[in-house]
């Protein structure tokens, strides 16, 4: 369950830099009140643990269900 929280907010975080990319629009920024305001900076952090967690998932063992 952990792993799909953990790649879920990958894909919010890469959906993220898709719109700044593309339109130079920070989603996260904008939700909670700036690139600099505490709450981004916490959302910008958990995103980045996230993938350095699911890191790990690539030198798993796949174990079939």
């Amino acid at each position: 369950m952990f792993d799909r929280i953990c790649l879920i907010l990958i894909i919010i975080g890469a959906l993220n830099w898709g719109l700044v990319g593309l339109f130079e629009f920070d989603l996260v920024a904008w939700a909670f009140g700036g690139p600099t305001a505490i709450i981004s900076r916490i959302v910008y952090t958990v995103i980045a643990l996230a993938g350095i967690w699911c890191i790990s998932l690539l030198f798993r063992e796949r174990v079939h269900d």
